[in-house]
């Protein structure tokens, strides 16, 4: 008999301190949820919080309770209380809250085989997530794309369907030069209903090219035009691979067939202005210095001859649309391309060669002129454009205009591009 007392004294220890653990985590949850009811009140809700943070360290720390998946999904959601309550503006000092809240959601993952603790599990995964989006943030602005990439890749994980997730994760990969990551999360993008998919496309090609992987930037350009067959910027890559691969006549040829069959349509002289265009600037001031001066010659002529056609298409565009912006700017760049490079070349003439100077510096004035108006009409179209603000620039230093060179580069920077 007073060995069967004696046991039932041992099971009523042992009952007693489950029970005593598993009220460590009911305690652990009432308090948290006391923080969050007192979350605009942070006097009175960080000592709730306190108090949930020292029983659910008990309980996880018990050999019953810490069995429970119950336990990690309250460790991890009340470890995310943690983060939310620290610092925003300096989230390293919450990165030892975070581990600790990832390591036990991790756990709650793991044990929680029936989904029984979605709402704890769920909840930290919010936190959890806009934690490592706002470091990843802080780091990409400091220029840390590595780090950064890193972060966005975790809030990613969390939110594997937000665009937002997957375009910063990809921004970071592409600045860190994790091509096939970056490429990787823009593919991925581009599946979604993002609002800028078709920019996406852009995006998308920009790394697969840069990456020298040419097969899958051509397979994301018919993609992608597909779906937008007016987009400019995947139509000129697509122009810009095939003069690459020296196929600028059957380029040429099939947009000249186009054009016969519909003669009004602006798109066709615009893409047949970039196929000239690009043409004519594979034709680098830089190559054309290091030629024989018999292949100077010709390469001076055929650069001269395929911008002429490009302004020629360009202005047919813009005969049918006055107001085709892409068309415009471009006829600008095609007179501000011959004016830079005479500019230049007049600034590299010996102190000696003062005649030829002025006479090149007097040159290069007029080629900028010639550009001015489809500069300025750029800008007028769209004044928020990078491209033709720095266009318009542009002019104004080969003018050696400062003052209104300094005005448009004030609102260059008002753009925060």
């Amino acid at each position: 008999m007073k060995i069967k007392f004696l046991m039932i004294g041992v099971l009523g220890l042992i009952s007693t301190a489950t029970f005593a653990q598993k009220g460590e985590l009911s305690t652990a949850q009432s308090e948290f949820d006391k923080y969050q009811g007192l979350k605009s009140q942070p006097a009175l809700a960080k000592p709730a919080l306190a108090k949930a943070q020292e029983a659910i360290d008990k309980a996880s720390a018990n050999e019953k309770t810490s069995t429970m998946p119950l336990t990690w999904a309250v460790k991890a959601s009340i470890y995310a209380g943690l983060i939310e309550a620290s610092d925003q503006n300096a989230p390293e000092t919450a990165l030892p809250f975070f581990n600790t809240a990832s390591e036990a959601l991790k756990k709650a993952q793991e044990l929680d085989t029936k989904g029984e603790n979605k709402k704890w599990i769920d909840n930290a995964k919010i936190t959890l997530a806009q934690y490592q989006g706002n470091k990843g943030a802080k780091e990409f602005n400091a220029g840390k794309f590595e780090d950064a990439y890193k972060s966005f890749d975790y809030y990613r994980s969390m939110n594997p369907e937000d665009t937002t997730a997957l375009l910063y994760t990809a921004m970071a990969a592409y600045n860190a030069k994790k091509y096939p990551e970056a490429a990787t999360n823009y593919a991925k993008l581009v599946t979604t209903k993002y609002s800028k998919a078709d920019s996406t496309y852009a995006d998308l090609v920009s790394t697969y090219l840069i990456a020298k992987d040419t097969a899958n930037a051509l397979k994301a350009i018919d993609e992608g035009l597909t779906k937008y067959p007016k987009h400019s910027k995947l139509r000129a890559h697509q122009i810009d691979i095939a003069l690459k691969q020296g196929k600028q006549k059957e380029v040429v040829d099939k947009l000249t067939s186009a054009i016969a069959a519909d003669p009004k349509n602006r798109d066709l002289y615009y893409y047949a202005g970039l196929a000239y265009s690009q043409a004519a600037d594979s034709y680098t001031a830089a190559k054309i210095a290091k030629a024989a001066p018999a292949a100077k010659a010709t390469m001076e002529a055929e650069k001269k001859q395929n911008s002429d056609k490009a302004a020629e298409m360009y202005k047919k565009a813009i005969e049918i649309d006055p107001n085709y912006f892409e068309a415009t700017l471009n006829l600008g760049f095609v007179y501000l391309s011959p004016a830079i490079d005479t500019y230049n070349a007049a600034n590299k003439l010996p102190a000696n060669k003062q005649k030829e100077y002025t006479a090149q510096i007097a040159k290069a004035g007029a080629m900028f002129d010639a550009a001015k108006p489809y500069l300025l009409k750029a800008v007028e179209l769209n004044p928020k454009s990078a491209d033709a603000l720095n266009g318009l620039m542009t002019y104004y230093k080969g003018k050696r205009d400062d003052a209104n060179a300094n005005k448009i580069a004030a609102q260059i920077k008002a753009l925060g591009n």
